[in-house]
Parts: C-alpha cells; sequence; structure tokens
C-alpha cells in the first residue's frame, strides 16, 4: 500500500533558523492524525510545505506516492490557520467558486451543512461572526471528496462548543478512504477522535504511533504523555 504522506529527511529553514530538520514521516490512507506540538515546532510549516506553499529546504517530499505539484494539490483539501476569503463574498459565491475549481467538491452536501448550521445562500460574509466564518471555510473543506485533509489549528480560539461542533464536522463528513491530519495542541479535545499521533518538538518528528499503542504501551492519556514531553514549554492558553 502507497503511503499517502512520505517524508525522508525533510528539512525546512528561514534563513539561519531551521523550522523542520531531517523528518521522516509515513502515513497511511484511511486515518485521522493529530500533528501535535507546541507553537513554533513546526506544524505549519510540514502543513504548508505538503500544500507546495512552500519549498523544502532538503530532503524528499510525496503525496500519494507522487512528488508536490498539480496532482497533489488536486488531492489535498487545506484549511488554513486564518480566513482568506475576500469579505464581498457571499455563501453561494463561495460555493460556487469552490464548485468551479474542484472536480471532488459536492455543493449539495456543501449546501445542506450550511443549511444546518442556519446560514443562507445570500448571507455575506463580511456581515458574519469569526466564529461563523470559521464554520463556513471548514463547510468547503470538508465537502471535498478529497485523499487528503490538511486542518491547521482548526479548534484554536474557538469556545468549547465549537470545538465539538468542528470535530462531529470532520468525523461525518470526510472521504474515510482518506486521511485527516490535524495540526493542534490542543490535545484534550482531538484525542477521542485520533487514530494516530505525531509529535512534533523543535522541527524534528519525536514520536509517531497509533494512539492505542500509545496508551497501552505508556499507561497514560496521549494528552497526558504530550504535557510530560512538552512541559517545559509553554502553550499558547493556558499552559501547564
Amino acid at each position: 500500500m502507497i503511503d499517502l504522506i512520505t517524508c525522508r529527511g525533510l528539512s525546512k529553514t528561514y534563513g539561519a533558523r531551521p523550522a523542520l530538520y531531517g523528518v521522516e514521516l509515513h502515513i497511511g490512507p484511511g486515518k485521522i492524525v493529530g500533528l501535535l506540538g507546541p507553537n513554533g515546532s513546526g506544524k505549519t510549516t510540514l502543513i504548508k510545505l505538503l500544500c507546495g506553499l512552500l519549498q523544502p529546504t532538503a530532503g524528499m517530499l510525496a503525496v500519494d506516492g507522487q512528488p508536490v505539484g498539480p496532482y497533489t494539490k488536486s488531492v489535498i483539501s487545506y484549511l488554513p490557520d486564518r480566513m482568506y476569503f475576500a469579505d464581498w463574498m457571499n455563501v453561494q459565491d463561495l460555493l460556487d467558486l469552490f464548485q468551479s475549481f474542484y472536480a471532488d467538491f459536492d455543493g449539495q452536501k456543501a449546501a445542506a451543512m450550511c443549511h444546518a448550521l442556519g446560514i443562507a445562500p445570500r448571507d455575506r460574509l463580511k456581515a458574519m461572526s469569526k466564529g461563523t466564518k470559521e464554520k463556513v471555510q471548514l463547510v468547503v473543506v470538508m465537502a471535498r471528496r478529497a485523499k487528503l485533509y490538511l486542518l491547521d489549528e482548526p479548534i484554536a480560539g474557538v469556545d468549547p462548543a465549537a470545538r465539538d461542533y468542528i470535530l462531529s464536522t470532520i468525523l461525518t463528513n470526510y472521504n474515510e478512504e482518506g486521511t485527516v491530519l490535524i495540526s493542534t495542541h490542543l490535545i484534550g479535545d482531538i484525542e477521542r477522535v485520533l487514530d494516530e499521533a505525531v509529535f512534533l518538538k523543535e522541527g524534528q518528528v519525536v514520536l509517531h504511533d497509533s494512539v492505542d499503542a500509545i496508551r497501552e504501551r505508556e499507561g497514560k492519556s496521549v494528552d497526558a504523555l504530550f504535557r510530560e514531553i512538552f512541559r517545559t514549554i509553554p502553550l499558547e492558553g493556558g499552559g501547564f
């Protein structure tokens, strides 16, 4: 079986500062994987490399057995850590844009998800709250039948009820033959949905295993192990 994500000796530096160094990572299809680490550990850099928004400094990177390029971009559905849609757009504009751009986009599914949220096709983004905008952005990402969903901090900065909605939306709408990679440092909120966990520390993978194996081997939750490994590193939003 071909790995959906393959990294060999992957490195990325910004000037003299390494963001990723010698990353070795293999992730198969049909998984929900947590990309876990404190701010500055390299999570967003890895996701942007997978998307083709950044170029590696060294090493090899492939998605679905192919080097990053037009094909890999067509099978990746990316949720960035900030809103990037124009405020003048309304919901229908957004759905039409995705429908015309991505062959795997399910417009009916997206419309149904918006309806369930009480969001009308003519609602404008500029009139929405930050939380509603983030939900709309999640809808268009999850309405694709992608092979790889890259979600960069999808639950950061939202209240617990919104986190539950976001995780429920991910679980009930992703292509089960594909893989979801969720970047976060809020481990306790997502651990229950994960199949595997990847710990990033200072740009390097320090642990990659199934959640069940981690719990059995360590005798503790993934969240507790994360707090142990990163206990000297304060995290945004509270720390330890």
